[in-house]
């Protein structure tokens, strides 16, 4: 990615698709160039902790919302330190941002960490082609940036796709920390850093948790050196076909029955530990308006979602894995897409989704005092 300064909202710019499709409008957030996976996201609120998910790298997402920028920037809803899209695509750039807790515009945030941007398109076209024709490689080139056609599609096609890419060893902390229980501490969780957001250690300390926050790497010694009476693996980036490694920790804490709890990465994760395979949806689930039966209750929630690859495990039978039994319990209701695992005869589940849900809905924090009931059912 290169980048430059301001002064932006004059500047020419063109978002070229891999399929040859040519987007035209202007500079947003700063100039120069950036590539990544070109995918959308439904949310109409909640872009502050979109752009800021680590599980979004790599990817040029697509606002649905018509406008975007409305309420600015403010220093306390970022869901990790940095934004990690590539670059950011939206239709009608709010002039003037109004909120009270607001400290700057999202251009001036887009300009301070050089994410280049493009607005002024038809965001509802685009996102059309993308359900029509699947989530693909794509490049924003604005400023001096901008080319002929036939160089700036060759350059989009020769970057790498997003099938077989790991990235979650990019985007993992570098060193563990602790997020202490808030109140009368009443378990400890060793929590594998896939890329995971910031509300999700805050919503088991909410529940009297201490949680270690682990890098990706960390070995299964390391895990229970700090005496985990639970172990969560996170949402993350990139292909799950790629995490070997996560792969071998998980079944290793499957084989000595401490209660787990994966989301998203960690639900495809517990996927491939239990044997099952993965595959890569067309265009993904992005955005916190998604439909999802959770089969155990009959109960319908609406999801917070960013993902784009998924398990293939059977929807209309028990599974039988090394660890046991094993069923789908949770469902899209838009497409029959697997977005939970459980084992009947151990304590471990997960689901695709998000459940701590910070930017919205929280139908599913319900999951968290599922993880604790795992706990106490293991420690009586």
């Amino acid at each position: 990615m290169t980048t430059s300064t301001r002064g932006t909202t004059k500047v020419p710019a063109v978002l070229v698709l891999e399929d040859g499709r040519i987007f035209r409008g202007r500079a947003y957030g700063a100039v120069g160039e950036t590539f990544g996976e070109a995918v959308f996201s439904t949310g109409m609120t909640g872009y502050q902790e979109t752009l800021t998910d680590p599980s979004y790298d790599r990817q040029i997402v697509v606002a649905t919302a018509p406008q975007i920028g409305n309420t600015g920037w403010n220093d306390e809803d970022d869901e990790s330190g940095r934004i990690w899209v590539s670059g950011y695509v939206v239709r009608d750039p709010a002039r003037v941002p109004s909120n009270w807790r607001a400290k700057r515009s999202l251009d001036d945030e887009l300009v301070a960490q050089n994410v280049v941007g493009i607005s002024g398109i038809d965001t509802r076209a685009l996102t059309r082609h993308l359900r029509e024709s699947g989530s693909m490689r794509a490049g924003i080139f604005s400023g001096e940036a901008v080319g002929s056609q036939a160089e700036l599609l060759a350059r989009v096609q020769a970057q790498p796709q997003m099938k077989g890419a790991s990235l979650y060893e990019a985007v993992t902390t570098k060193e563990a920390y602790v997020v202490p229980a808030v109140g009368e501490k009443r378990f400890t969780v060793a929590a594998i850093d896939l890329g995971i957001k910031g509300m999700t250690p805050h919503r088991m300390a909410e529940r009297g948790i201490e949680v270690h926050v682990l890098p990706a790497t960390a070995s299964a010694a390391e895990v229970y050196a700090v005496a985990p009476d639970g172990v969560f693996f996170s949402n993350g980036p990139g292909d799950p076909a790629t995490a070997d490694g996560p792969v071998a920790l998980m079944t290793e804490v499957l084989q000595r029955g401490t209660p787990l709890f994966g989301i998203c990465f960690g639900n495809q994760i517990l996927g491939r530990a239990l044997g099952f395979g993965t595959y890569k949806l067309k265009y993904g689930h992005r955005g916190i308006n998604q439909p999802v039966q959770d089969r155990t209750t009959g109960k319908v929630e609406v999801t917070a979602h960013n993902h784009g690859f998924a398990v293939d495990a059977p929807l209309d039978r028990v599974s039988e894995t090394k660890f046991g039994r094993a069923e789908v319990s949770h469902v899209c209701l838009n497409d029959d897409v697997v977005e939970g695992l459980q084992l009947l005869d151990q304590p471990a589940f997960s689901v695709q989704y998000h459940p701590e849900a910070a930017a919205g809905p929280h139908d599913a924090a319900y999951l968290f005092d599922r993880f604790v009931s795992l706990m106490e059912g293991q420690r009586a």
